[in-house]
């Protein structure tokens, strides 16, 4: 089966009926297609929205879209952002749109919703060797000359276990080695030599196709300029050794791929070092948390920080929730626990107040403490910091464990306008 229309496929998005599946939206649309409560432009305060609910800026989103084009674009990179991140696929479109080369996805099922929504060259930063999913790949790429797919391989048993379950295949899988960031990293291969015995399994196996090196950086031990700028020059000379040695053969360009969130203006350095090779070279970056941004992890972590100069990404969330009790002055209760905020790197911070009456102001001297499932617990410097009643934005850190608790999430504009409803796919 090849891939889907992706126009059709998105519109039929806007088909599909809002009911109780989906959390925070308005009771009484019920029955009503997303698409036509997108028009009705509600808004996400009056508008019949309960808490809590996670809204993402109109704004913020476009700003960071068309600021990492510009960054790529800039410094001589194709960019393939990290999927994983949203699962949204009309996120995917607008990545493409703002000139991504492709999509980033880590394991088969990502692929094929992928796959489900057109989307034509896709990058796995992971190592694939399930037979299932392999056939299923290898029918994707014989039903489509224009899918265009490369995975890591980090093994020679891998590569063994690959090759068998594609034979048959009429078009080889495309695989780069990828090179692992230490000796106690994640995956990957820990020596050259070991990466050459990699290539030379893949060179054997006629049903893959050596096309490049990768890894990511961000495991290496102990990170900082100096060690990921050292390592991703040992991702770099790889490339030109194989490239020496005749490794890639009949390829018509060499992929040299590297790239999260936190230290792409290390790979953008470096990556303008690579030498000319016998073909050209694909720098292929695969930054994915960019796209919604946060207020604790990538905040403190983003390589902006580094180079203000080339701008600054923004935070597109805002989870809003309802005080809902206040036992004491120094106490209070949002409705929304760790089953509605992401939680394994930072506690939500509170940013503002909304009062019934629809006033705001800064959520000074308002901290939460802890998360239960249901219920984030809040300090207060005073009695009157919180009322019952009240709704509270929350920023949140860490955007992959922030999609991923939402499956239809409103799209809204600084007013609190909803334009738009972000379905992902989990």
């Amino acid at each position: 089966m090849s891939s889907a229309d992706p126009q059709a496929a998105l519109a039929a998005l806007a088909e599909e009926r809002v009911d109780h599946r989906f959390k925070g939206l308005p009771p009484d649309a019920s029955g009503t297609t997303v698409g036509a409560l997108a028009a009705e432009g509600r808004n996400l305060f009056t508008g019949g929205f309960t808490t809590p609910v996670l809204a993402l800026s109109a704004e913020r989103l476009e700003h960071n879209l068309t600021l990492m084009r510009t960054y790529t674009e800039r410094h001589g990179l194709a960019f393939a952002p990290h999927g994983k991140t949203s699962m949204a696929p009309q996120l995917f479109a607008r990545q493409v749109a703002h000139g991504a080369w492709g999509i980033t996805l880590a394991v088969p099922h990502q692929v094929r919703v992928a796959r489900a929504f057109g989307v034509r060259r896709i990058f796995l930063g992971n190592e694939l060797v399930d037979p299932a999913a392999l056939r299923w790949l290898s029918r994707e790429l014989d039903s489509d000359p224009d899918f265009r797919f490369v995975c890591y391989v980090d093994s020679t048993e891998g590569v063994a276990q690959m090759d068998r379950a594609l034979r048959g295949a009429q078009r080889p899988v495309d695989v780069v080695v990828e090179l692992a960031a230490g000796a106690e990293a994640r995956t990957g291969v820990r020596t050259e030599a070991e990466c050459a015995a990699v290539a030379d399994a893949v060179a054997a196996a006629s049903s893959l196709r050596l096309v490049g090196v990768a890894g990511y950086e961000g495991e290496v031990p102990g990170a900082s300029p100096a060690a990921v700028t050292a390592w991703l020059r040992r991702l770099t000379a790889l490339a030109a050794e194989f490239d020496a040695a005749g490794r890639f053969g009949d390829v018509d360009g060499i992929v040299v791929s590297a790239g999260g969130s936190a230290w792409f203006d290390a790979v953008a350095e470096v990556f303008e070092e690579i030498p000319v090779l016998s073909k050209p070279v694909l720098k292929l970056l695969r930054s994915g948390a960019y796209v919604s941004h946060d207020d604790g992890q990538y905040r403190d972590r983003t390589p902006f920080n580094r180079v203000p100069e080339e701008g600054a990404l923004q935070a597109a969330f805002t989870l809003w929730a309802q005080v809902v009790s206040r036992p004491t002055p120094h106490q209070a209760f949002l409705n929304a626990g760790k089953r509605d905020a992401a939680f394994d790197l930072h506690l939500p911070q509170p940013h503002t107040v909304r009062g019934p009456d629809g006033a705001t102001r800064p959520a000074d001297g308002i901290t939460v403490t802890a998360l239960s499932d249901q219920h984030a617990w809040v300090s207060t410097e005073s009695a009157g910091d919180l009322a019952v009643g009240d709704w509270v934005g929350l920023g949140l850190s860490h955007p992959c464990t922030i999609f991923d608790k939402w499956q239809l999430i409103p799209q809204a504009t600084a007013d609190g306008t909803v334009t738009d409803y972000i379905r992902t796919f989990f």
